[in-house]
């Protein structure tokens, strides 16, 4: 992972070039002694940024996924997503693909235009993957193919379809690095492809995971092809090959929750809106897990009673499920654990993963657990989940007082903390799911896809998230939502073939309770 943040965010003009076809560079003031011509690099760097930057967002943007995965609250306002409301989505994560053939076509050798096209494969295999888990069937056969087949109005492929498409893709992905050269235009790993290939395995088997209640499908081959991959493919080796975004002090380029430095423009106001929930500190308090301390400041009352700030009683928790109105008298009373210090104060205060290497341990514990895979014990796995987490933690974290509030974790404690009795793993395989999932709910604070927190709940149950009726935003109040509305855009512009879909799967309501394919037995 390295830092070559604002090289590659100089180059974000190619988008608006590749984007609109009426502007050239003549138009643009444009340096003469810089280039004036689109190339791979540039394309590439504008489409790896999307789905890391874009997505992990800045300031309160940055906070909204949490928000949904029952992590902490909001006290500005009544949010939507602590109070489960999900509105409509939308595909601009297909309509970025257009910018993936002419990446390709630009190579100027054939080593850089195989690893442009394992590229291409991936962030494809991405975007699909994350819009599906959204909605359910989406346009993929069909998808981005107005320019080069007149495609307007792209047909709906079922869940399924998508699913063989996005494991095809990765698969292609792999061969492809594995034959290509390293490139340019990579602001995460340098253009390094065996990261890359490496990547694309551990993000194959996370697909293959959230099939596993499709193991008995004949076209899908979820074991086989994921004991396949553990045994002959490269993985991620350590938190170091994390699939994340580093920051620094240049303006623009800061951690997202951090104090914006004085004239960058940013008119956002730090206040204090943010409260820690139970759902993530209740299991760190109960399990002794320091990472606790890294995370969360005390409650300034809890401390005024006489706690002390390495004392876990001082880091009280709030029930996100409960009514606005109850949680503002919370936040006035000051009695709650609200962010460390270190996540504003910081302007590099980590990188920023989408996809880490203790997302990969997670899912092979999971599987270990769920009998696809053996070997290697699921406890392996596991330990190695939380100590990458904790080491990564330690790591980008200055040794002070302020952010580690004399709890630090040092190596002895790390190695030996998956081995404690309340950790270790344990109980029927259900139980030990459930400890797995904890395990990654918690090493996801500020990290992960986005609403990776949320998806894992609504595939395992864990960690449970409190159902309220009176303060729950979705219809009916007695459900948790399964699913997010398809875009105003395809009711507008491709709606024959949206009701097709929306038909086909859901008796014709298109609505956030319906249970698509991959969330059926």
């Amino acid at each position: 992972m390295k830092t070559r943040f604002l090289k590659y965010t100089l180059l974000l003009f190619a988008l608006a070039i590749a984007a609109n076809g009426c502007k050239k560079y003549d138009d643009i003031n444009t340096n003469p002694n810089t280039t004036t011509q689109v190339n791979s690099a540039m394309l590439a760097t504008t489409m790896i940024l999307n789905i890391t930057r874009s997505d992990i967002s800045t300031q309160k943007s940055f906070m909204q996924p949490f928000l949904l995965g029952k992590y902490l609250t909001w006290g500005e306002g009544q949010e939507g997503f602590q109070y489960n409301k999900l509105g409509r989505t939308d595909f601009s994560r297909i309509t970025l693909l257009r910018n993936i053939p002419p990446m390709i076509n630009y190579a100027t050798s054939d080593g850089l235009k195989k690893s442009y096209q394992a590229l291409g494969h991936f962030i494809r295999a991405w975007q699909f993957f994350m819009t599906t888990m959204q909605v359910g069937d989406i346009p993929y056969t069909d998808a981005v193919k107005g320019e080069t087949d007149n495609i307007l109005q792209p047909k709906y492929d079922a869940q399924k379809t998508v699913f063989l498409g996005i494991l095809n893709e990765l698969d292609q992905a792999n061969q492809l690095f594995a034959q290509g050269s390293n490139f340019e235009g990579d602001p995460i790993y340098a253009g390094k492809v065996d990261n890359w290939r490496r990547l694309t395995n551990s993000f194959e088997l996370h697909v293959l995971i959230n099939l596993y209640k499709k193991t008995g499908d004949a076209d899908l081959k979820v074991i086989e092809r994921f004991k396949d991959i553990v045994s002959n493919r490269p993985l991620m080796r350590d938190y170091k090959d994390n699939f994340a975004l580093a920051y620094n002090a240049t303006a623009g380029q800061n951690y997202p929750w951090s104090d914006v430095p004085a004239g960058s423009g940013n008119s956002f106001v730090k206040s204090n809106y943010t409260m820690l929930s139970n759902v993530l500190l209740g299991p760190l308090k109960l399990l002794k897990d320091k990472r606790l301390f890294y995370y969360a400041k005390p409650s300034p009352v809890k401390i005024a009673s006489g706690l002390t700030e390495s004392d876990y009683d001082a880091y009280p928790g709030v029930e996100p499920s409960d009514a606005f109105s109850s949680l503002q008298t919370r936040r006035v009373n000051k009695d709650y654990a609200d962010l460390n210090n270190r996540y504003v104060q910081l302007v590099n205060a980590e990188p920023v993963a989408v996809f880490s290497y203790w997302d990969l341990q997670f899912i092979l514990a999971e599987a270990t657990v769920r009998g696809w895979i053996n070997g290697v014990a699921a406890q392996s796995y596991y330990a190695a989940g939380i100590t990458n987490s904790m080491n990564f933690i330690a790591t980008n974290t200055p040794d002070l007082t302020d952010y580690n509030h004399s709890m630090k974790m040092d190596a002895a404690y790390i190695n030996a903390y998956p081995l404690l009795p309340a950790v270790v793993l344990s109980g029927t395989s259900e139980q030990q799911i459930a400890q797995i999932i904890t395990q990654k709910y918690l090493a996801n604070f500020l990290q992960g896809g986005k609403y990776s927190a949320w998806f894992e709940n609504r595939r395992t149950g864990y960690p449970v998230f409190t159902l309220n009726p009176v303060t729950n935003l979705n219809t009916p109040a007695s459900n948790l939502p399964l699913r997010w509305l398809y875009p105003s855009n395809e009711l507008d512009y491709n709606s024959v073939n949206l009701s097709a879909a929306v038909q086909s799967q859901y008796a014709g309501s298109d609505d956030t309770n319906q249970t698509m394919w991959i969330l059926k037995n």
